[in-house]
């Protein structure tokens, strides 16, 4: 909706490759970010496929068009360190449709907001951490969805305090493991 108030303050050190720290910050993605972006999520797939996750995103998916709704609806966001876009996803508050039915249960009913497409360039450590980290700074209840083969983002996102739901399915009908944190 873009009313919502968003965090522009957050930021947390995090060490990279040599033990280098790295200061982290997000911000909205523009028009000028997308040609990285998709360059990004390019490379997300290849780190999806090589990990045994070969079915997730195929088929052009995300293709250009989806990401530049993403960021006409203002939902579309990166992480920049030192001027570089390391990562991108999107994250709003408000209604998503899969989440309407769930095999499973959801922590509450509560307003929540929403974590999708989230992939990293993989040139800094914790990168991907970090967008769930602000995202969950926004709003203390949170939901994310990841397909059964990705063990990468399973792994993130339960040693990071979400609870596994049930399962969810999106609009080709493909079943997802649906995630939920709380405060």
């Amino acid at each position: 909706s873009g009313s919502e108030k968003l965090s522009d303050a957050f930021s947390i050190l995090y060490y990279g490759p040599k033990n280098r720290e790295v200061n982290m910050k997000i911000r909205h993605a523009c028009h000028d970010d997308l040609d990285t972006i998709m360059s990004i999520y390019q490379h997300a797939k290849k780190i999806m496929e090589q990990s045994g996750n070969p079915g997730q995103w195929v088929n052009g998916y995300p293709s250009r068009e989806l990401i530049e709704g993403d960021l006409r609806k203002e939902r579309l966001f990166v992480l920049e360190n030192e001027g570089q876009v390391e990562a991108v996803f999107v994250y709003f508050i408000g209604d998503e449709p899969n989440y309407h039915k769930i095999e499973g249960a959801w922590l509450n009913d509560a307003p929540y907001g929403v974590v999708h497409r989230v992939a990293t360039a993989g040139n800094v450590r914790g990168a991907g951490q970090f967008c769930l980290d602000w995202s969950y700074e926004q709003c203390h209840n949170l939901r994310i969805d990841t397909h059964d083969d990705n063990r990468i983002m399973q792994h993130i996102l339960e040693k990071t305090g979400y609870v596994k739901c049930g399962r969810i399915y999106v609009e080709d009908g493909s079943p997802r493991i649906a995630y939920h944190k709380t405060a």
